[in-house]
């Protein structure tokens, strides 16, 4: 199996030692099913990874696109993970859900 051009960090807020799970577990429930639904449509070759928490809670749910190191915020709806996915296609991250570094 080949390894993927790239990849997608989805933060689900798995943190040790039983703390509570943050913001972005809760507002991505069946995101990681419309991701890949959506690379698979797009003819990406892009693997979706589940994370623990990506320290970032304040901007959450947090996305991140590597090699890129692309990360995004507010990845909280269909129509964002679109303009992600859209941006990558295109070379330029969605400025919009872009976190300056």
């Amino acid at each position: 199996m080949a390894t993927p051009e790239k990849q997608i960090l989805v933060c689900q807020s798995f943190r040790t030692k039983g703390d509570p799970k943050g913001i972005c577990h809760k507002q991505t429930d069946g995101f990681l099913q419309y991701i890949e639904e959506e690379i698979l449509d797009r003819g990406l070759d892009m693997q979706v990874v589940a994370t623990g928490c990506l320290k970032q809670c304040e901007s959450g749910p947090i996305m991140v696109v590597q090699p890129e190191n692309w990360w995004f915020k507010s990845v909280d709806s269909e129509e964002a993970i679109d303009t992600i996915l859209d941006g990558i296609e295109e070379g330029e991250p969605a400025q919009e859900y872009l976190i300056n570094s």
